[in-house]
């Protein structure tokens, strides 16, 4: 699948720090896929950080349109808040 990144998710990368490859390895390989608002859906993986912690990569994706486009994405502490445990989600 084709990936485009919106020009308001390219500031906010580049803003917090994130790392384009570590966005791209989340969209083409995420842990897990849970519905957002609309049309969106987040993309979720736990990254160890260069600092040693561990966070959740949250990844809103529009894939209902074709090359699917990266809306935003932004690290958490809060894993609990946004991981799912139901086993469809995917």
């Amino acid at each position: 699948m084709r990936w485009l990144l919106s020009p308001h998710a390219r500031g906010k990368l580049a803003r917090r720090g994130i790392p384009l490859p570590v966005v791209l390895e989340v969209v083409t390989q995420p842990e897990q896929i849970v519905p957002e608002r609309d049309t969106l859906r987040a993309y979720h993986s736990r990254i160890m950080w260069d600092d040693g912690r561990a966070f959740l990569l949250r990844v809103i994706v529009d894939d209902t349109i074709q090359p699917a486009v990266v809306v935003a994405a932004y690290r958490t502490s809060k894993v609990e808040k946004y991981w799912r445990e139901d086993e469809d989600l995917l």
